[in-house]
């Protein structure tokens, strides 16, 4: 199993790589040392009682109330316990593990004032598989993911609930079945482990990967749909992306002619049609928009990833301690609504392309791709699910980064509702897994009448692994199981591989 150090450059592949499969994390020595010297020029300003916000006053509104060092481990403690009231259901064991992960690596760059052996304990939360019990809504996105955090943090400190080995107790107890002992905050710990975006950016960071999946799913599925209606992939040639400069449109373009080369079930201009309607002309447009859309995002994340952003900050080179606002969830908020429209266009023309395979008008094929239409449904109703997905991802795709909402009497008085984006691009791209999955299934139904021993290399590749999920379908039967055999084919990456075994690597951005 892999070992991800902090303190160094965290790339995405990292974080999906501890929070979904499990890679342990370590602290390097010098690490260890930059960490230390920022809790001891908190120990200082707590002995000089210099009025330092968060570490010798209160919060927010009360920043302007002096804390006796005597008052210290009491303040740190009220305030998890006051700012723990998310409410919902709990978020996903990996995106736990992945605010885990970042907190932590935030903390390790030594400007947060944490003492070591508080990020330790963070760390073997994770080494263990202790999964604090964080509820999914409460965050404003402004002061960070105040209540996610608090609520991740809670078990550090004994309190909360937590998971551990997938059964639920409370933070108390697992550290107790652990063999694990809580901690005693000392001055500026406890904000310095909610004051961050770490909710919004855990979910984002494992959105950007599972949308990198969907853009090469989406264009094998594409692929797939345009072989079994006889498309004319002129439309893709190379000149013409090359004229537009989008660079993800070119690299959808780049995908889609290697997925079909080879192809006996594409057809040329004129020798079906003259042209394709836009869901298989327009491909490399509507899919490389998205492409390029989703770069941006990875780009943002990424960089969100290795920030530092609660407060105040120290800079114990300096002597400085400097109250900001690297708290505000402003670049992933409107970076997560970004990712959300983008991956929501993936379904929307899939959704058309599943028509297009199960209306005979369109297609040419059995009516809802069905050898026994009448006592027999078919793929009927597949396009309904898809549609209602569809449409859900419309309202989901509604901006959440453009509201805002005071807080805190006035003094937080713009916030990003970041974390809502995220969660609302999560639901997003679960949608689209799954309207992906009935176009591949339609798709592949539809070459049962087409000849699927005519596919390209690379899309016989794909066929064969429906086939092994979803046997054709010959009478009516339960197809929900199917589908999200399908969904979880795509999820998994294990489609991609599929393909990429044959043709080697494709293009996610």
């Amino acid at each position: 199993m892999s070992t991800v150090e902090l303190g160094a450059h965290l790339s995405l592949p990292d974080v999906v790589a501890v929070a979904r499969h499990g890679a342990r994390v370590a602290l390097t020595p010098a690490v260890r040392e930059q960490v230390a010297r920022g809790s001891a020029m908190v120990a200082q300003l707590v002995r000089e009682r210099r009025p330092v916000y968060g570490i010798t006053t209160g919060f927010g509104k009360f920043s302007d109330v002096t804390i006796s060092a005597e008052e210290t481990a009491a303040l740190q403690r009220n305030l998890l316990m006051s700012h723990a009231c998310a409410v919902g259901d709990p978020l996903p064991d990996e995106v736990v593990r992945a605010m885990l992960l970042l907190r932590a690596h935030a903390l390790s760059r030594g400007h947060s004032g944490i003492r070591v052996e508080t990020l330790e304990l963070l760390i073997q939360f994770l080494n263990i598989g202790l999964i604090p019990v964080v509820p999914e809504q409460g965050s404003l996105g402004a002061s960070g993911d105040l209540a996610p955090l608090a609520h991740m943090s809670l078990p550090l400190i004994g309190l909360g609930e937590a998971f551990l080995r997938g059964e639920r107790m409370s933070g108390a107890e697992a550290l107790e079945r652990a063999g694990l002992q809580p901690v005693t905050l000392s001055a500026k710990e406890g904000l310095a482990l909610i004051n961050g975006t770490q909710a919004m950016t855990a979910i984002g960071c494992l959105g950007v990967h599972d949308a990198q999946v969907l853009l090469k799913s989406a264009d094998i599925a594409a692929a797939l749909t345009a072989e079994a209606l006889g498309a004319i992939p002129a439309a893709w040639d190379p000149r013409i992306q090359e004229l537009r400069l989008h660079p993800g449109q070119q690299a959808t373009g780049r995908n889609l002619r290697r997925l079909v080369e080879g192809s006996r079930l594409v057809s040329r201009p004129g020798q079906v049609r003259t042209q394709d309607p836009y869901t298989l002309r327009c491909l490399p447009q509507v899919h490389g928009a998205s492409r390029t859309a989703i770069a941006h995002v990875a780009q943002v994340v990424e960089w969100e990833v290795n920030a530092v952003t609660d407060n105040p900050l120290l800079f114990p080179d300096e002597g400085e301690v400097i109250s900001g606002g690297n708290f505000h969830g402003q670049p992933v908020a409107l970076a997560m609504d970004y990712l959300a429209i983008a991956a929501a266009e993936l379904a929307d023309i899939a959704e058309r392309r599943i028509e297009r395979l199960v209306n005979p008008q369109l297609s040419g094929l059995p009516a809802f791709l069905t050898r026994n239409g009448g006592v027999h449904s078919g793929l009927m109703i597949t396009q309904y699910t898809a549609a209602s997905l569809v449409s859900e991802n419309k309202v989901l795709a509604h901006p959440a980064s453009v509201d805002s909402i005071p807080s805190s009497a006035n003094q937080e008085d713009h916030v990003s509702m970041g974390t809502t984006a995220a969660r609302k691009a999560r639901q997003v791209l679960a949608n689209v897994r799954r309207v992906l999955a009935i176009e591949l299934m339609c798709a592949a139904q539809a070459l049962e009448f087409r000849g699927p021993e005519r596919l390209a290399p690379a899309t016989r590749a794909a066929y064969e692994a429906v086939r092994q999920r979803v046997a054709p379908l010959d009478e009516d039967r339960v197809l929900a199981p199917e589908i999200e055999r399908l969904a979880e084919m795509i999820h998994s990456g294990a489609l991609v591989e599929a393909v990429e075994g044959v043709v080697g690597e494709l293009e996610s951005a």
